[in-house]
Protein backbone atom coordinates (compact mmCIF):
# COMPACT_ATOMS: atom_id res chain seq x y z
CA UNK A 1 0.00 0.00 0.00
CA UNK A 2 2.97 2.28 0.56
CA UNK A 3 5.82 2.58 -1.90
CA UNK A 4 9.11 4.31 -1.19
CA UNK A 5 11.65 5.29 -3.83
CA UNK A 6 15.12 6.52 -2.92
CA UNK A 7 17.32 8.52 -5.26
CA UNK A 8 20.45 10.64 -5.21
CA UNK A 9 23.09 8.03 -4.49
CA UNK A 10 26.28 7.75 -6.46
CA UNK A 11 30.05 7.88 -6.36
CA UNK A 12 31.69 10.80 -4.60
CA UNK A 13 35.17 11.63 -3.35
CA UNK A 14 35.93 11.91 0.35
CA UNK A 15 34.94 15.33 1.62
CA UNK A 16 32.22 15.69 -0.98
CA UNK A 17 28.46 15.94 -0.61
CA UNK A 18 25.33 14.16 -1.75
CA UNK A 19 21.65 14.70 -1.13
CA UNK A 20 19.43 11.64 -0.94
CA UNK A 21 15.69 11.86 -1.56
CA UNK A 22 12.88 9.52 -0.62
CA UNK A 23 9.41 9.84 -2.14
CA UNK A 24 6.43 8.08 -0.59
CA UNK A 25 3.32 7.16 -2.54
CA UNK A 26 0.19 5.10 -2.02
CA UNK A 27 -2.04 5.08 1.02
CA UNK A 28 0.39 6.49 3.53
CA UNK A 29 -2.27 7.39 6.11
CA UNK A 30 -0.90 9.39 9.03
CA UNK A 31 2.88 9.34 9.00
CA UNK A 32 4.51 8.83 12.36
CA UNK A 33 8.03 9.32 11.11
CA UNK A 34 10.54 8.78 8.35
CA UNK A 35 14.06 7.53 8.75
CA UNK A 36 17.25 6.70 6.93
CA UNK A 37 19.16 3.48 7.49
CA UNK A 38 22.27 2.16 5.82
CA UNK A 39 23.89 -1.22 5.33
CA UNK A 40 27.50 -1.78 4.38
CA UNK A 41 28.67 -5.10 2.91
CA UNK A 42 28.86 -7.78 5.58
CA UNK A 43 27.35 -5.55 8.26
CA UNK A 44 23.98 -5.14 9.90
CA UNK A 45 21.60 -2.44 8.80
CA UNK A 46 22.07 0.57 11.06
CA UNK A 47 20.07 3.66 11.88
CA UNK A 48 21.42 6.90 10.41
CA UNK A 49 18.84 9.65 10.91
CA UNK A 50 15.16 10.01 11.66
CA UNK A 51 12.40 12.56 11.96
CA UNK A 52 9.14 12.57 13.88
CA UNK A 53 6.55 13.80 11.40
CA UNK A 54 4.30 15.77 13.72
CA UNK A 55 6.98 17.21 15.97
CA UNK A 56 9.73 17.68 13.43
CA UNK A 57 12.19 16.35 15.96
CA UNK A 58 15.31 14.76 14.56
CA UNK A 59 17.72 12.11 15.71
CA UNK A 60 21.12 11.16 14.34
CA UNK A 61 23.60 8.39 14.78
CA UNK A 62 26.73 9.62 16.54
CA UNK A 63 28.83 8.77 13.50
CA UNK A 64 27.02 11.31 11.30
CA UNK A 65 26.21 14.13 13.71
CA UNK A 66 27.38 17.47 12.38
CA UNK A 67 27.74 16.10 8.85
CA UNK A 68 24.29 14.82 7.85
CA UNK A 69 20.98 16.68 8.00
CA UNK A 70 17.53 15.15 7.62
CA UNK A 71 14.69 17.32 6.34
CA UNK A 72 11.17 16.89 5.04
CA UNK A 73 8.53 18.17 2.63
CA UNK A 74 5.19 17.44 4.27
CA UNK A 75 3.07 18.30 1.23
CA UNK A 76 4.96 15.84 -0.96
CA UNK A 77 5.53 13.16 1.67
CA UNK A 78 9.23 13.32 1.03
CA UNK A 79 12.28 13.16 3.20
CA UNK A 80 15.84 14.15 2.36
CA UNK A 81 19.27 13.40 3.71
CA UNK A 82 21.92 16.03 3.07
CA UNK A 83 25.30 14.34 3.43
CA UNK A 84 28.35 16.58 3.79
CA UNK A 85 32.00 15.86 4.53
CA UNK A 86 31.54 12.30 3.35
CA UNK A 87 34.00 9.66 4.45
CA UNK A 88 34.84 6.26 2.95
CA UNK A 89 33.20 4.62 5.96
CA UNK A 90 29.90 6.17 4.86
CA UNK A 91 29.89 3.79 1.89
CA UNK A 92 26.72 1.71 2.07
CA UNK A 93 23.31 1.13 0.60
CA UNK A 94 21.00 3.75 2.10
CA UNK A 95 17.38 2.83 2.76
CA UNK A 96 14.37 5.01 3.45
CA UNK A 97 11.88 3.88 6.08
CA UNK A 98 8.36 5.18 6.69
CA UNK A 99 6.39 4.50 9.85
CA UNK A 100 2.64 4.84 10.19
CA UNK A 101 -0.02 3.25 12.36
CA UNK A 102 -0.12 0.14 10.16
CA UNK A 103 3.57 -0.61 10.34
CA UNK A 104 6.85 0.21 8.66
CA UNK A 105 7.79 0.28 4.98
CA UNK A 106 11.13 0.18 3.18
CA UNK A 107 12.45 1.44 -0.10
CA UNK A 108 14.73 -0.48 -2.43
CA UNK A 109 17.84 1.41 -1.38
CA UNK A 110 20.32 3.65 -3.14
CA UNK A 111 24.06 3.02 -3.29
CA UNK A 112 26.46 5.59 -1.88
CA UNK A 113 30.15 5.02 -2.54
CA UNK A 114 32.78 7.35 -1.12
CA UNK A 115 36.28 7.03 -2.53
CA UNK A 116 39.40 7.87 -0.54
Amino acid sequence: QVQLVESGGGLVQAGGSLRLSCAASGRTSVIYGMDWFRQAPGKEREFVAGMGWSSGSTKYADSVKGRFTISRDNAKNMVYLQMNSLKPEDTAVYYCNLRDFRGAYWGQGTQVTVSS
